[in-house]
């Protein structure tokens, strides 16, 4: 391959498309190009329109192109990383029958537990393909599809996860990865294949699904002649299967089998997760036991409510994001749209402990700690998963690299801290999505290992903070508020 070639990584998130033109072979980042996506529902409805998806990615390279001044015939590859679980389906024409059907999308949760019970419980499920059916999951979304549009679930002629209908659109190709697959609950984990009683069970035909490639950096097909026109790109470059956004950012972080294993991550984001990856095959209940983009496992825990829940307590208060003091005696729950771990889904937002000298700035800080709280108490249980004991000193003084767009923010980054009292890296490499997605383009394009291409990368230096004692009173405050109220106030399953 000639010097100084570029691929691009896309991040296709719940709310924007962005494009990262990266030197493929120092992992600079050229450019950056940004289209923004249309969320549409009311209650637990959450919705976007596939071609709008599509039409964003094509005006981000367009931005990116003319932001980074290359020659489009320096692009060598592509690749797609997409918000994962979303129920794209779509007519004979490839053309979407009706709006995706979001991962934040709670009306499935009825449909969810339905699922659970009929397979024999969690743990039937944990051991088939790692993960328990939430709302949030494919299956949940396609059994709603059946119950409450029959006429649409009869005409579908292809499922898809949105980063599936981009690939597609791009290469002509049908076909996904382990690593999003293995967030549908139709896809196993103990054998990496579809399982035929799950889709059975949800009676999904196999013939609408898309093939499943060796891993997220398999080179699926070439540029089509279409795709190439309406990208300004070449035809005939590198379009690799791509994989869903959590396991593009830990393939941009270096973690998998040609890197870091069983070091934990933090993302802050429209959602809040916790994930690494592994080589130990997880199966809890309490999380979600995927596949990671090269081979090895990435078990996760994702909670719905993270930076647009504070960000909407910070509006109702009129106060600015970095306005927040500690809560006091304060306890928030943002639950604002449900909650997916612990399994909350029809719960709201709870709000307790005022007092006359409550102020609105400690108000704004119990949304932070709610929200960091809800993630981090996943945590223990993720070590577990991964074959380790969180009360192991060695284990317990890892760091937890925070990333995410709450990880450029003070009060979420002193947040995490007080209540993790972990030591934090704040990785130097932006955009960290779309720059795993970059990696998966080069490894189609070279056939390099793309966990090895992203650790090898110069992509900035790193941020590194120290432990603080940590908050045990405003952790057992907050825990103790959410053990009482699960029940009776918020609804759902404690134990979730």
């Amino acid at each position: 391959m000639p010097p100084h070639t570029v691929v691009i990584g896309v991040d296709s998130s719940t709310q924007s498309t962005k494009a990262a033109f990266t030197d493929t072979a120092t992992g600079r980042l050229l450019a950056v190009g940004r289209a923004p996506h249309v969320v549409t529902g009311e209650g637990g409805a959450r919705e976007s329109d596939p071609e709008v998806w599509w039409q964003a990615l094509r005006d981000a390279v367009a931005a990116g192109l003319k932001e980074s001044g290359i020659a489009a015939a320096d692009v060598v590859g592509i690749a797609v990383a997409g918000q994962q679980h979303g129920l794209v389906v779509l007519d004979a024409e490839g053309r979407p029958l009706r709006p995706a059907l979001l991962w934040n999308d709670t009306r499935s949760a009825p449909q969810a537990a339905a699922l659970t019970a009929a397979l024999g419980g969690p743990e039937a499920w944990t051991a088939r393909t790692g993960s328990v059916p939430v709302a949030a999951m494919t299956a949940s979304k396609w059994q709603w599809l059946r119950e409450n549009e029959p006429e649409t679930a009869e005409a579908v002629a292809a499922v898809r996860l949105p980063h599936d209908f981009l690939t597609e659109r791009l290469s002509g190709r049908a076909v996904t990865d382990p690593g999003d697959a293995s967030g549908t609950c139709w896809y196993s984990t103990a054998t990496g294949a579809y399982d035929p009683e799950l889709l059975a069970l949800v009676g999904l035909d196999p013939a609408l699904l898309p093939e499943v490639a060796a891993s997220g950096a398999a080179r699926v097909g070439s540029l089509t002649e279409s795709a190439a026109e309406a990208l300004g790109l070449p035809a005939g470059i590198a379009v690799a299967a791509g994989t869903g956004d959590n396991m593009s950012a830990a393939v941009g972080l270096g973690l998998g089998g040609a890197g870091l294993l069983d070091h934990p991550v933090l993302s802050l984001g429209t959602s809040g997760t916790v994930f690494a990856a592994s080589g130990t095959r997880p199966a809890s209940p309490a999380l979600s036991g995927f596949a990671a983009a090269d081979g090895a496992y990435l078990p996760l825990a994702c909670t719905l409510n993270c930076t647009l829940a504070v960000d909407k307590v910070a509006a109702l208060l009129g106060l600015e994001r970095d306005d927040a003091v500690p809560g006091g005696e304060a306890v928030l729950l943002p639950y604002l749209d449900g909650e997916r771990t612990p399994d909350l889904p029809t719960s709201a937002g709870l709000l307790t402990g005022l007092r006359h000298d409550t102020t609105p700035q400690q108000l704004l800080g119990a949304a932070y700690e709610g929200a960091v709280f809800t993630v981090l108490r996943a945590l223990d249980e993720l070590l577990r998963a991964c074959g380790l004991d969180p009360a192991d000193p060695e284990v317990a003084g890892r760091p937890l690299r925070l990333i995410g767009g709450g990880a450029q923010g003070r009060v979420w980054v002193e947040t995490v801290r007080r209540l993790s009292g972990r030591p934090v890296i704040v990785p130097g490499a932006g955009e960290l999505v779309a720059l795993g997605a970059a990696a998966l383009a080069a490894s189609a394009a070279t056939g390099a290992d793309p966990v090895a291409v992203a650790a090898g990368w110069d992509t900035g230096e790193d941020v590194v903070l120290e432990a603080v004692e940590r908050d045990l009173a405003a952790w057992d405050r907050i825990g103790s508020v959410l053990e009482s109220a699960a029940g009776p106030l918020l609804g759902g399953d404690r134990s979730a």
